[in-house]
């Protein structure tokens, strides 16, 4: 799956706009290399997302196409999150 699609469809970035400009402003990474909006996740991979001073760590549980909004969170795993992060993406 696309990059950009899984942050909307997990609900870590909650619109596909956003994410994509996060990816191609070089503020996500996947596996410690800068990502595209189209580049291939998978099952393992860890993310890592800058947005100013706030930083998200999450590591791919789940790739699925359509998940519902209460399932999402189930898609990832939390593996460092700041207080602001946190708040924002619930």
């Amino acid at each position: 799956m696309r990059l950009d699609k899984y942050l909307k469809v997990s609900r870590i970035i909650k619109r596909r706009t956003v994410a994509k400009e996060a990816c191609d402003g070089g503020r996500v990474t996947v596996n410690s290399r800068v990502a595209k909006a189209g580049t291939e996740v998978k099952i393992g991979d860890e993310l890592t997302i800058r947005f100013g001073n706030r930083l998200g760590k999450y590591e791919i549980t789940d790739v699925s196409e359509v998940v519902r909004k209460e399932n999402a969170s189930q898609m990832y795993r939390v593996l460092e999150e700041d207080e602001a992060t946190r708040a924002e993406r619930e």
